[in-house]
């Protein structure tokens, strides 16, 4: 059986999400009925993780298998002559047959931009944040550090979410800016379902109050979402690479 790795850049706007729903439109249903109409064979095409509705990608990762080998290249401009002009396949790889995009993931990075003027050009794809004069890059930065490590996210995750825990292990999280952007990146070997939005909603409510790293650390400690600030809007959110 032959296993091709596929990294997938789209815009979200149009979409609920990376995984497939009923009555919804995904990113997952969009390239799976593709590949299905130029292999022209049903196939399991397994994402490396999920993406929220409005939520872009830069670089996701997902596999499939079929018996068919693929001229790789070939295959690429099918699929891509198919799918809609927000989703575009970038890459295309054989990989070894065990290969699973999603369990075998070691790290994932997400990147959230803040404009800081207003474009046309930028509205679909960053939060225009209305106090980011008030923000101190270097607070947010000092605030970020206390989310480095392993720890129970319950608080940025949203309710009902069955899962049998909410630990995560957060390995770098920064904010940056230049003369258009704020941003802020984050990665971890996980993420819960709405975390980096929750997350990066509350470093702006603390910062743009005044509170330091221990109101950061109540919220933690608390393991309660309504304890935590508002998640701000999926469109200035991308999943930027998934590493293995």
């Amino acid at each position: 059986m032959n296993n091709y790795k596929l990294t997938i850049q789209y815009e979200g706007t149009n979409y609920c999400g990376w995984q497939s729903q009923l009555n919804a439109k995904s990113i997952q249903s969009e390239i799976t009925e593709a590949i299905k109409i130029v292999l022209r064979a049903e196939i399991n095409l397994v994402g490396s993780g999920r993406t929220d509705t409005g939520v872009h990608a830069l670089g996701q990762v997902a596999n499939f298998k079929t018996e068919e080998k693929l001229d790789q290249e070939k295959f690429r401009y099918s699929l891509n002559c198919i799918l809609p002009d927000d989703i575009s396949i970038i890459n295309i790889e054989k990989v070894d047959e065990n290969f699973h995009s999603r369990f075998d993931a070691k790290e994932r990075t997400y990147l959230y931009l803040i404009s800081k003027i207003k474009s046309p050009f930028y509205k679909n794809y960053s939060y225009k944040y209305l106090f980011h004069k008030k923000l101190s890059i270097r607070e947010l930065n000092k605030l970020s550090q206390e989310l480095i490590g392993e720890k129970d996210f319950t608080s940025f995750s949203r309710k009902n979410t069955d899962l049998d825990n909410f630990n995560c292990t957060i390995k770098k999280a920064y904010w940056k800016e230049n003369k258009e952007f704020i941003y802020f990146v984050i990665s971890a070997n996980r993420f819960l379902h709405g975390m980096v939005r929750a997350i990066t909603g509350t470093l702006l409510d603390i910062n743009k109050t005044g509170g330091n790293s221990k109101d950061l650390l109540d919220i933690i400690s608390q393991k309660d979402r309504s304890s935590a600030g508002e998640s701000i809007p999926a469109k200035g959110l991308f999943l930027y690479k998934v590493e293995y």
